[in-house]
């Protein structure tokens, strides 16, 4: 049964300047160790030269793996203030990298904790948060007579319309909440009189923008 969870809606990359020192934020969705590993490395190869690339990526629906790296910056000052950025926006299945070009002027703890936690951040600004909520494929297929009223039922309660057959039948393919398809349901069986096919597919996610429509 799939669960719901909050996540960066893309990869993206965002440069913040403190104190002359330049930091550069990436961050992007991740499933797996494997994957999240493999970010930090591709980072680090690009941004070789760089005086440091700290990580940290969340994992899980209930953030089942929390890992972070503070790259030989001060204990506490990189790493750990950048998963508790993560965690704060509730966040799981994703990695970033902040990497740190050294600018010559000293920050202190507070000034390298503000600098990575803001990165990460204006880099989850900047990405976008959308909910990963678990929704219901379903085929509804109905006779032609039928299949304008269907539709527009559809577009006017807002569910999602993937796609649309026209063969012998006309073949809705929706992506619905479990707490709507009942009552979608009533109303294909109300306008059809009882005549059509509902075959229900996967359980798949559907993304919901934090605040907003969807992408």
């Amino acid at each position: 049964m799939l669960v719901e969870y909050r996540t960066v809606a893309k990869e993206t990359e965002i440069t913040l300047i403190e104190r002359k020192s330049k930091f550069i934020a990436r961050i992007k969705n991740a499933y797996t160790q494997e994957e999240a590993e493999a970010f930090i490395e591709e980072v680090r190869k690009e941004h070789w030269n760089a005086t440091h690339n700290v990580p940290a990526y969340i994992l899980g629906m209930n953030q089942e793996v929390q890992k972070y790296s503070d790259d030989n910056e001060p204990s506490g000052t990189a790493g750990l203030p950048m998963l508790e950025v993560l965690k704060n926006h509730q966040v799981v299945n994703c990695v970033v990298v902040v990497t740190r070009y050294f600018g010559g002027t000293l920050l202190g703890r507070g000034g390298l904790i503000r600098a990575y936690s803001g990165a990460v951040r204006e880099a989850l600004q900047a990405a976008g948060i959308v909910r990963m909520v678990p929704a219901q494929e379903i085929a509804i297929t109905v006779d032609y007579v039928h299949s304008g009223k269907i539709q527009n039922e559809l577009l006017t309660q807002g569910v999602m319309l993937q796609d649309s057959e026209y063969l012998e039948h006309v073949t809705f393919h929706i992506l619905a909440f479990p707490h709507e398809m009942d009552a979608l349901r009533q109303m294909v069986q109300e306008f059809t009189a009882n005549d059509f096919i509902w075959v229900e597919g996967e359980e798949v996610y559907r993304r919901i923008t934090i605040g907003g429509e969807e992408p």
